[in-house]
């Protein structure tokens, strides 16, 4: 079945069966490749989960942005400026979305009735009836914490929607890492050159570590040690979407358990 074209109706059904309703706020995290073909591609899947929500839903989805100054940020604080000095800015509107969250990130960014959040490292999008609230006046320090769209999804009942995504991609367990009380979090500052209407401007931002940690962890990767135990309790509803296996994950319900899990194991 790999191999079969699917529509987006026969994806919004899959959507549907896994407990998608028309209203619903989620946040996907999609592998296209794991779905299999689908008319439309990209922008077929996008339409199946639009279709699935209906009208009065919201789609959300982690973008970040293309940057190939990043390295900058691994030398010395001082350095940094001038590193940056002549580099592309970052410009919220026109910024490609950050390879590495995939290709269906980009091509959603890139669709005229999307709205997108002004970080270049917590950049979101959102279409759908509560875009707006999802992205406007978002926090450029620890923009994964409190008044982000990830504490926004959580308030608003929202859920996770995951197609065939790797364990370690969930990025609501962020929201986690900035609630757990822990001692002597690991924190980072990021230099961008953000675009203005008076020029490129040199702007930091300060925020705890969403690269390597909060805390050293002897383990692989605790994002996916976390889902994979909390998927373990049954909380999640378990399907498919296309070819690819899927999950429904009430928000609230995965951050009160990240949060108790990185408070037990990631305490010194």
């Amino acid at each position: 079945m790999h191999g079969v074209k699917r529509t987006p109706a026969d994806l919004a059904a899959d959507l549907r069966a896994l407990g998608v309703r028309a209203g619903d706020v989620v946040m996907a995290h999609a592998s296209l490749r794991a779905i299999g073909p689908v008319e439309g591609s990209a922008d077929g899947v996008i339409d199946a989960i639009i279709e699935a929500i209906g009208p009065d839903g919201t789609l959300l989805m982690v973008v970040g942005s293309r940057d190939g100054f990043a390295w900058v940020n691994e030398r010395p604080e001082g350095e940094r400026p001038q590193l940056l000095a002549g580099s592309p800015p970052f410009d919220a509107d026109t910024t490609p979305a950050d390879p590495e969250v995939g290709v269906l990130a980009e091509v959603l960014r890139a669709r005229p009735d999307v709205l997108v959040s002004d970080h270049p490292d917590g950049r979101f999008a959102a279409l759908g009836a509560q875009a707006a609230e999802f992205v406007r006046d978002v926090p450029w320090h620890d923009y994964y914490g409190s008044g982000s769209p990830l504490e926004r999804l959580v308030d608003n009942g929202g859920r996770v929607l995951r197609m065939g995504a790797a364990m370690n991609t969930v990025t609501l367990i962020h929201y986690a890492e900035n609630l757990v009380e822990l001692p002597d979090k690991r924190r980072v500052r990021r230099h961008h050159l953000i675009a203005t209407p008076s020029g490129p401007r040199l702007h930091v931002v300060d925020t705890v570590d969403d690269e390597d940690g909060i805390v050293d962890y002897p383990g692989e990767d605790y994002f996916a040690d976390i889902l994979t135990e909390y998927l373990a309790t049954g909380a999640a509803s378990i399907g498919h979407v296309g070819a690819a296996s899927a999950e429904l994950i009430e928000a609230r319900s995965l951050v009160t358990f990240a949060v108790g899990w990185m408070a037990e194991r990631l305490r010194r």
